[in-house]
């Protein structure tokens, strides 16, 4: 079993920046194999890509709204993925959620097999 937490969201004013954090955590977990990435649930909306990353770090992928704003981050050594978003907009208002994979591809197809429980966005314009 994986469990993924998520830390990092709040309320920020448009324009401003969050850097979202998530550590993975199990027994023998280890995220050196895994691909990680992030999902948002906007209010009334359905869950949408975000960003992904793949195991060893080397390559990213984003969701057309946010790829010149947002940056993914691996640290293997640290279990952990970080999302640095830049330029917030009230769009981006979301509960943002962190999931792995074995393949970057399942992550931008919606799939995954294990997800976080979210941490919330505001921005405020």
């Amino acid at each position: 079993q994986v469990r993924l937490v998520e830390s990092g969201g709040g309320l920020v004013q448009a324009g401003g920046s969050l850097r979202l954090s998530c550590t993975a955590a199990g027994r023998y977990i280890c995220v050196n194999n895994l691909a990680m990435g992030w999902f948002r649930r906007a209010p009334g909306k359905e869950r949408e890509f975000v960003a992904a990353i793949s195991a060893s770090g080397s390559t990213a992928f984003y969701t057309e709204a946010v790829k010149n704003r947002c940056a993914i981050s691996k640290d293997n050594a640290k279990n952990t993925v970080h999302l640095q978003m830049n330029s917030l907009e009230s769009e981006d208002t979301a509960v943002y959620i962190c999931a792995v994979a074995s393949y970057t591809w399942q992550l931008q197809n919606g799939t995954f097999d294990y997800g976080g429980q979210g941490t919330r966005v505001t921005v405020s314009s």
